[in-house]
């Protein structure tokens, strides 16, 4: 029988055992940091289920093969996130993150003989899709991949919320991203000019820029500013199961007073004040897409320029990854783990946080060698992983010749 100093020995004191359960919950909040990241990207997206038969979805995850529709050689696709898994598993992928009103392609005319193994029976092609070069793995002005093994500068990169393609900070002609978390939206350089043209008549200057000089050929006079409610307050469970069609027939019945005449058009009003379309990108707050007029004239510019979705306030991306919130709603991995947590002992949360850091330095290890080959990590090296894992445990405790019983 182990003497009363040697059982003192081998417990952790109150200061050890403290700063173990601290790293656990520091281990805990980074898994449920990356777990609302995931949930952010593919939180309303379906990851059993082809989303093939409910049409052009409003906005999804989507991913493009190179495997099976390599950079040039034939036309490009995208995937759902149900068939990058169950179709595409171990295939090189880009990762393309939400796109709006896009159907699944996979298995149809582009992919040549294979077939989807969710829904075998698709169009050739879905004529309405929209495709960019975000699908051929290149993305920004410069047209270079993501990350850039060539490139040596960080910088973060951010979507237009109109074409949808991907930009390098130091690429939006000249202007910096504003720190304000009140801008949540961006309009590149491209779309400005072309066809989103007319937002140049609603920027009013913002944080990150110089107020304009009197000498400049500017806005003379910023237009008032009312209280809106964002997207995400606007958000409720009701609005988050409000269909596609249901919310056109909603968007098309605004305000018949603002239908009916051309004087009231906001647009009008704006073009009377000067201004100068500087050819950068620009940014937007939250609700602005609620300034738009919503006139006939403007609302026939918006179809003819093909960007109706403006006035669709759930088509914004944060709005998006809010009905993943919503739909996952509920007890989240940190707060299971932290329940677990209070229910052990002083060594089992030390064995625990040990453990942990094991299977870490082990994983780490392990896909460093893919890495450094430029091997892609499939499902059944992960699973050798594991079992090879637990054989050496078993090992270990076979070994130990710790006595489990008294004689």
């Amino acid at each position: 029988m182990a003497s009363q100093s040697e059982r003192a020995a081998e417990e952790p004191n109150l200061e050890e055992n403290e700063d173990t359960v601290l790293s656990m919950v520091e281990v805990l909040q980074e898994s449920e940091d990356l777990e609302e990241e995931a949930t952010a990207v593919l939180g309303d997206s379906d990851d059993r289920c082809c989303t093939y038969p409910l049409g052009y979805r409003e906005r999804q995850a989507l991913y493009a093969c190179t495997t099976c529709t390599p950079a040039g050689d034939g036309q490009p696709a995208g995937v759902c996130l149900a068939c990058s898994y169950e179709c595409h598993e171990g295939h090189q992928m880009y990762e393309l993150y939400t796109k709006r009103n896009f159907r699944c392609d996979c298995g149809n005319s582009k992919f040549g003989s294979m077939t989807c193994k969710l829904i075998a029976n698709k169009a050739d092609t879905n004529p309405d899709n929209k495709y960019n070069q975000n699908f051929r793995g290149v993305y920004c002005i410069c047209s270079r991949p993501y990350p850039d093994p060539e490139d040596e500068i960080e910088d973060e990169m951010i979507q237009c919320v109109v074409c949808e393609d991907w930009f390098h900070g130091r690429h939006l002609g000249g202007v910096s991203v504003p720190d304000s978390i009140d801008f949540q939206e961006m309009v590149c350089g491209r779309c400005m000019e072309g066809s989103c043209h007319f937002l140049w008549y609603y920027n009013i200057t913002s944080k990150a820029e110089a107020l304009p000089t009197t000498t400049e050929q500017t806005i003379k006079t910023q237009a008032s500013t009312s209280s809106e409610t964002s997207p995400q307050e606007k958000l409720s469970t009701t609005h988050a199961g409000t269909s596609g069609e249901e919310r056109k027939a909603q968007l098309n019945g605004r305000s018949d007073a603002e239908d009916k005449s051309v004087d009231s058009c906001k647009l009008n009003e704006l073009k009377r004040r000067e201004i100068v379309k500087k050819g950068h990108a620009t940014f937007w707050p939250s609700g602005w897409r609620s300034k738009l007029c919503t006139c006939l004239e403007c609302k026939k510019l918006y179809e003819r320029e093909q960007i109706s979705f403006l006035l669709d306030e759930f088509d914004t991306v944060s709005a998006y990854e809010e009905r993943g919130k919503v739909k996952h709603a509920g007890s989240s991995q940190y707060q299971r783990g932290m329940d677990a947590l209070t229910t052990l002992n002083r060594v089992q949360q030390v064995e625990v946080i040990h453990g942990y850091n094991d299977l870490k330095t082990s994983l780490n290890d392990y896909l460093q060698s893919f890495a450094s080959e430029g091997k892609v990590v499939k499902r059944q090296d992960i699973d050798d992983f594991f079992s090879d894992m637990q054989s050496r445990k078993k090992q270990r405790v076979g070994d130990s010749g710790i006595q489990h019983f008294c004689r």
